[in-house]
């Protein structure tokens, strides 16, 4: 039922003409917000079905994003890689992750997984080994797989978005990104297949091989699966408590990014209230 409902998702957007093209911005059309009480600094919520904007508060400032940086990632690597390459984790990858104090997705060194489901580490469990390992074999290394996002990012209209890295870990040249252009990469994802599928997944288990051990990664994201189709979560301290995330209401489609907010538990509490209250909204209409 669940693979039914994203297979209508992303059919609906792509027959309503509401995917995004790899080299376009996608405009919104100004509406009447729905006025919502939320905790988080920066907001910005889209019907994608209309084209009009639900909730924008300082939907422009540059702010960091933390983990939401790993969509570009994922978005990147699905334009250089086949699902079925193998990579092969290394001493740099676990390190990375273990010396950053990172989330990370259990990886051990020597270790040979696919390009497909080393997204699946990449986007449930949030695994900064994972991105680093897809960084360094995409870029190739780390640094060029950096310049491909940010070249990405300005393809896509992302005029106020600058990453640093693949991951959106805190370091210094100051990575950065607004609540609108996050939501322009929302927009563009969810006409992969791929992509939606994944960040839909609430569990995903990779058995034992000669290649690699066993592994089972858990979707950070407590909307999956009754509020929303996806699609990250993300913190850090300097970021806060982040979540991009798309959502079918009333035959509606919503997609939205929530920045800085106070809490873990807030940003859910802010995304089903902007939510509820835009589905009421198209309701009454």
């Amino acid at each position: 039922m669940r693979k039914v409902t994203l297979f209508l998702l992303v059919a609906f957007l792509t027959l309503a003409g509401l995917t995004v093209p790899a080299r376009a911005a996608v405009p919104v059309k100004a509406a009447a917000k729905v006025t919502v009480k939320v905790t988080a600094k920066e907001v910005y919520l889209v019907d994608a079905t209309t084209g009009a904007v639900q909730f924008a508060r300082r939907e422009t400032r540059r702010v960091p994003v933390a983990s939401l940086t790993k969509i570009m990632t994922a978005y990147v690597v699905r334009r250089e890689a086949s699902l079925d390459a193998v990579v092969t984790i290394s001493k740099t990858d676990v390190r990375h992750a273990a010396a950053n104090g990172a989330t990370h997705a259990a990886l051990k060194a020597g270790e040979r997984l696919t390009v497909r489901d080393l997204l699946y580490a990449l986007l449930l469990p949030s695994g900064a080994d994972a991105a680093n390992a897809l960084a360094r074999r995409y870029g190739p290394g780390v640094k060029g797989f950096v310049k491909k996002m940010n070249r990405a990012a300005r393809a896509l209209g992302m005029r106020d978005t600058f990453y640093t890295n693949a991951d959106g870990l805190p370091q210094t040249g100051g990575d950065h990104s607004t609540a609108v252009d996050q939501v322009t990469l929302a927009r563009t994802v969810l006409s992969d297949p791929v992509i939606t599928q994944i960040a839909a997944t609430e569990r995903h288990a990779v058995e034992k091989t000669s290649a690699h051990r066993a592994h089972v990664w858990r979707n950070t994201n407590r909307l999956l699966p009754d509020d929303a189709q996806g699609l990250k979560t993300g913190y850090t301290r300097a970021a806060g408590y982040c979540l991009m995330l798309a959502a079918a209401r009333g035959g509606h489609t919503y997609i939205g990014v929530i920045l800085g907010d106070t809490g873990d538990a807030a940003r859910y509490r802010t995304a089903r209230s902007l939510l509820d209250a835009s589905a009421a909204a198209a309701a009454a209409v």
